[in-house]
């Protein structure tokens, strides 16, 4: 196997599309999804790109913008996973950042939402248990060439 571009050529045959990934979801599940999936593509800001990866709708930073990332590997910013018993919302501004962390907090409790979070993920089983606007919101909240600052200034320390 030879290597384009520091790519696997089989592996990235084998990585699954998009719209594979969703046809691999139940009905319901796919539904649930997709109502998230909208909200994160309308809010999203220009240049990140919507990838499958580690079974996973990821929004990333593409390589060829920024490639000098601690593993190697595109720099995520928001990410969509289905598991097993829930739906995980990865929110990566949120980690880190205490204004976005409170706005995010706020945002539920104004809706009268219960926010099931770790770090920087939020588990929930259907889109009506998520604050949409405030999610919309911090989705939108950081431009693409921001992000990379971000990232950079974490690795210099």
């Amino acid at each position: 196997m030879h290597a384009e571009g520091g790519i696997d050529v089989a592996r990235k045959a084998s990585t699954p599309t998009v719209s594979s990934f969703l046809a691999g979801l139940s009905a319901e599940r796919r539904a649930e999804l997709e109502r998230v999936r909208e909200v994160i593509r309308r809010s999203l800001p220009a240049g990140y790109e919507e990838v499958i990866s580690k079974n996973m709708l990821v929004y990333q930073v593409p390589l060829d913008r920024y490639a000098d990332t601690y593993n190697g590997r595109p720099l995520w910013y928001v990410a969509l996973a289905s598991e097993k018993s829930y739906i995980s919302l990865h929110l990566m501004p949120v980690y880190g950042n205490k204004a976005l962390a409170e706005r995010l907090a706020e945002g539920f409790q104004t809706a009268g939402k219960k926010l099931d979070m770790g770090k920087a993920c939020i588990h929930f089983k259907r889109s009506e248990d998520l604050a949409l606007d405030v999610i919309a919101e911090i989705v939108a909240s950081i431009e693409l060439d921001r992000w990379v600052q971000i990232a950079q200034a974490a690795r210099r320390r």
